[in-house]
């Protein structure tokens, strides 16, 4: 199987993080697709914590709505710093990681 050089982008943002009136996930998945990268996925966390060290969990009993995300994007270096210049403004305040990936195998589909 034939592989790529690709850069792994992960943003860990919270539920209730927002651009304007939109939930900042939505807002930078939509983004996102705006700038065709070949996708988005984000992951909701069911505990975790950040800068606060305030625990945000799913637990019954401590009920938390800001529960943690992180948004995935695997697509080239050129591509994704032209995104993280496009959404600076957005995520103020926001852990950003970037990983040099081998991408195996990325199916095509058509939009």
């Amino acid at each position: 199987m034939e592989t790529e050089e690709a850069v792994l982008l992960r943003i860990y943002i919270g539920e209730d993080d927002r651009d304007g009136t939109t939930p900042l996930h939505e807002a930078l998945v939509v983004k996102a697709r705006e700038l065709h990268l070949a996708g988005a996925t984000v992951l909701r966390g069911v505990i975790g914590f950040g800068r606060s060290s305030r625990v945000h969990t799913t637990k019954i009993l401590r009920l938390s709505e800001d529960l943690p995300l992180v948004l995935e994007i695997v697509d080239s270096e050129e591509r994704i710093q032209a995104f993280l210049v496009a959404i600076e403004a957005m995520i103020d305040g926001a852990l950003v990681t970037l990983e040099k990936v081998r991408v195996a195998r990325r199916m095509r589909i058509s939009p």
